[in-house]
């Protein structure tokens, strides 16, 4: 099991300490996230203008508008993954009944060509008989 781990980093211009399992380098992904929308934001007049509180909310609605986002596309993929795991079942399905068919087939050829000799095996014995009775 993984350590969890302080850090300090800082958001906003203060620093904050976050705690996690996940590691140095993710934590520090977080923060930066976290600056990037707040930098985003700040570039809008309307929020400069707004309260804390709303800014808050505000910070809160756009990173809620990138997770569902994101969330969206990973249940695509998902989704789009699991289509493919059938097509691909569905595949080896018909690969598997194609190479049962063919040794079938090849089976039946066999079959035929031993009928085959055994009837020229058959005609050949039947024209000796006949040469023999016409001689």
């Amino acid at each position: 099991m993984a350590q969890k781990i302080d850090i300090p980093v800082v958001i906003n211009g203060k620093v904050y300490t976050l705690s996690g399992f996940e590691g140095e380098d993710y934590l520090q992904n977080v923060a930066s996230y976290i600056n990037g929308k707040i930098s985003e934001c700040k570039t809008s007049e309307q929020y400069r203008r707004m309260n804390t509180e709303y800014q808050g909310i505000l910070l809160a609605l756009n990173i809620a508008d990138d997770y569902f986002k994101a969330k969206k596309i990973a249940d695509e993929v998902v989704k789009d993954d699991s289509e493919k795991e059938k097509q691909l079942y569905d595949l080896r399905h018909e690969v598997i009944e194609a190479q049962i068919k063919h040794e079938a087939s090849l089976k039946l050829v066999e079959e035929y060509k031993e009928q085959i000799t055994a009837l020229q095996r058959k005609i050949v014995q039947l024209e000796a008989e006949k040469d023999r009775i016409y001689e």
